[in-house]
């Protein structure tokens, strides 16, 4: 297990322009836990004591909708802050966390999120410009659910994969979900998930082996994509 030093470095490359004592100071309460695959980390409409630092790993945030079914919103990988919202904001939690590899997780004191907002101009814009990205990528998702052809999205969706988690020597995808967890990711449902990609593999534009997903025409992807 990483200790709150290791932990420190770590985020340092997520707060780039924040001092690393400014961090070690931050995560001097926090403590280290380790999560085993699939594991819920938390759950939507629950209140929260504290915001997570994904020192290892992989998790999903997503919401239930009707039928709990999932719309995963997005993927969390290393070095990334997740929870803070309700803790900001002093309200419950709009989405669940679960983990998708086993994971290591640092959990901060709600309150020490606050005090270094307060503290460090360079920590609060770095929060702000974390918020912002998220709420972003937020209206995208909205819109690209409204205005796009599914097999436009699941381009979208294997692109960003590729670019946030990276390719093999070969072109397969270094992360692999479940086809549902995939479908989910998408906006769709898993059959149609299926057909999709089966219609990407008759194009020659993908190869799958069981649940990996090898890219052969990045070009035609990103045609797709648009």
């Amino acid at each position: 297990m990483p200790d709150l030093l290791q932990c420190a470095g770590k985020f340092k490359q997520t707060f780039k322009h924040v001092a690393l004592k400014e961090i070690e100071t931050f995560l001097e309460d926090a403590s280290v836990k380790e999560y085993r695959k699939g594991e819920l980390v938390y759950a939507e409409n629950t209140r929260v004591k504290g915001c997570f630092l994904l020192y290892s790993g992989v998790v999903k945030i997503f919401q239930t909708g009707s039928g709990g079914k999932e719309q995963i919103i997005r993927l969390g990988k290393e070095g990334d802050i997740f929870g803070f919202r309700s803790i900001i904001r002093e309200e419950t939690t709009c989405t669940s966390v679960t983990t998708l590899t086993n994971c290591i997780l640092c959990r901060v004191p709600g309150q020490a999120l606050l005090q270094a907002i307060a503290r460090d101009p360079a920590f609060a814009r770095a929060m702000i410009q974390i918020a912002c990205k998220e709420l972003g990528e937020a209206n995208r998702y909205i819109k690209d659910v409204a205005q796009k052809h599914v097999k436009t999205r699941l381009a979208e969706i294997l692109l960003r994969l590729a670019g946030d988690f990276g390719l093999e020597e070969d072109g397969t995808l270094a992360i692999n979900l479940k086809r549902e967890d995939l479908g989910n990711f998408v906006g769709t449902a898993t059959e149609t998930l299926i057909r999709l990609l089966s219609e990407l593999k008759v194009e020659r534009v993908i190869e799958t082996r069981g649940r990996r997903v090898r890219i052969l025409n990045v070009e035609k992807l990103r045609d797709l994509s648009r």
